[in-house]
């Protein structure tokens, strides 16, 4: 092959490279190292995450149990070393896991395996040890570990995933809507740990929405990988024929480059729940959604129990946030507004007053609410609760008077409701809104409110109560991040 030369834009700035057989021999060796030192790093993070989930189980465990605090505290260092023990026997430091760019929900399967395995030892080491309440202690220990596993975990490649140089560059293939919304996503979701370096697609393609540069056409995508030192390649919807696709991938195949495939219709994917074969062929099969009595008994019941401990254990704070409002500016604690709920029943719901009185909330052409950054109607306060989404612990008591439910699409303001005009809109309203949902995972206020409404469609048509534990794991690092907060 003939060297050639080009300029590639990274993360430091544009990087001048010689293209050729040697050199992209050098660059693959090199993104092999980086990989390499991102699964090594990850596992050390990932460990001393397995070992304070272990101290804090163990001592917690023992405390439930009735153990004395010094036995309690041996427990939690003999846990500090038996559950890392019992992850990595569980496959929870699998490289090919390690190298992922997801936030760990994959590993829930895992997690409650090892979780549950621990367990059994446990009853007997509780009745060795003379707890009174033995059995207590190891389901207190099982429950403790797979919570606190989950969030240190989540919580420790989110943290790592932010660092430049563990980051893996992503190229886009595509250049309409779709591929528009991913580069928006990867921006907005910096715990992710993909930062997309540009895009490839054909001349005369939409690309005025795209915010990175484009790299070429499609065809260039063998030339391209190694030059720019691509970790991963997106393929969203492009006018690319079917042949031309299987190129792309075949390339990344070659150069060891992990491929990810924004399906077409993957508005409806929500809902698939298996793959079927027919004749060597598959097909993705989409049930139609289904809500049956035992399922909205389950996700009450599971809506009761949640809100219940959450207002017990968030009832000191509660308490704070109403002292610091009522001294921070005058006017109420809560603030109350009406908004569309299950069925299109209006409602009215309960937050924490952030404004100051007598403000209006505003709404734009397309029903939705207009907010800024710098508002200068929010409160000091109101700036801190909005911050952490605390402004809207009191909906809490909307779900126990069954108004809302803990997880659901969002309750939109009657003029926002009001701007639903689709046949498929109107399917949102088939389940209860929502403390959370996709859109506060997604990313709040930074989402458009066609995509909420996209968004809360798709959790509509693929629910269960798997999705909603998922959504609910998922909220804690998002309202920490403090993405699309204001």
């Amino acid at each position: 092959m003939e060297p050639v030369s080009t300029d590639v834009e990274g993360e430091t700035g544009a990087t001048h490279i010689r293209i050729g057989e040697p050199a992209i021999s050098l660059v693959h060796a090199d993104r092999t190292r980086t990989a390499a030192r991102r699964s090594s790093t990850l596992r050390r993070t990932l460990l001393s995450a397995d070992v304070a989930t272990g101290f804090i189980s163990g001592t917690g465990s023992g405390w439930i149990s009735g153990l004395s605090p010094g036995q309690a505290l041996v427990l939690g260092v003999v846990l500090a070393i038996g559950w890392p023990m019992m992850a990595f026997l569980s496959g929870l430091y699998a490289s090919t896991d390690l190298q992922s760019w997801s936030t760990g929900i994959g590993d829930a399967p895992k997690l409650v395996l090892a979780c549950l395995t621990l367990s059994w030892p446990l009853l007997a080491v509780f009745p060795a040890l003379g707890a009174p309440h033995a059995i207590a202690g190891a389901l207190g220990a099982s429950t403790l570990m797979a919570a606190v596993a989950g969030l240190t975990r989540a919580g420790a490649r989110a943290e790592l995933h932010r660092v430049p140089g563990l980051r893996q560059r992503t190229l886009v293939i595509g250049s309409g809507e779709v591929a528009s919304q991913l580069v928006r996503r990867l921006d907005q979701h910096r715990e992710l740990g993909l930062t997309a370096i540009g895009y490839l697609d054909d001349p005369g393609h939409d690309a005025a929405l795209m915010l990175v540069p484009h790299l070429g056409p499609i065809d260039s995508l063998r030339s391209i990988l190694d030059p720019a030192r691509v970790d991963r390649v997106m393929i969203a919807f492009s006018r690319a024929g079917h042949h031309q696709l299987l190129d792309c991938i075949r390339a990344c195949r070659d150069a060891d480059v992990t491929v990810d495939i924004v399906p077409r219709l993957f508005e409806f994917l929500e809902g698939a729940q298996t793959v079927n074969q027919l004749g060597g062929m598959p097909l993705m099969s989409i049930d139609p959604p289904s809500f049956s009595r035992f399922s909205g008994v389950v996700k009450r019941a599971f809506d009761i129990a949640g809100a219940t401990c959450g207002l017990i254990a968030l009832s000191p704070l509660l308490i704070a946030i109403a002292i610091a409002i009522k001294l921070d500016s005058p006017g109420p604690v809560l603030f109350s507004q009406q908004r569309s709920g299950w069925r299109g029943r209006p409602f009215r719901l309960y937050k924490f007053r952030s404004m100051r009185l007598g403000s209006t909330i505003e709404v734009r052409d397309d029903g939705a609410i207009v907010k800024s950054r710098d508002d200068a109607r929010v409160t000091r306060v109101g700036r801190i609760i909005r911050r952490f989404s605390l402004d809207e612990a009191p909906q809490l008591i909307n779900v126990l008077k069954g108004d809302m439910s803990l997880v659901g699409p969002r309750p939109l303001v009657l003029a926002e409701f009001n701007m639903l005009d689709l046949d498929w809109h109107a399917r949102r309203a088939d389940l209860r809104p929502g403390l959370t949902g996709p859109w506060q995972v997604a990313g709040r206020s930074n989402i458009s409110f066609r995509e909420m409404v996209q968004l809360d469609y798709q959790y509509v048509a693929g629910w269960s109560l798997a999705r909603d534990l998922e959504l609910v794991f998922a909220t804690v690092p998002a309202v920490l991040s403090g993405r699309g907060a204001y």
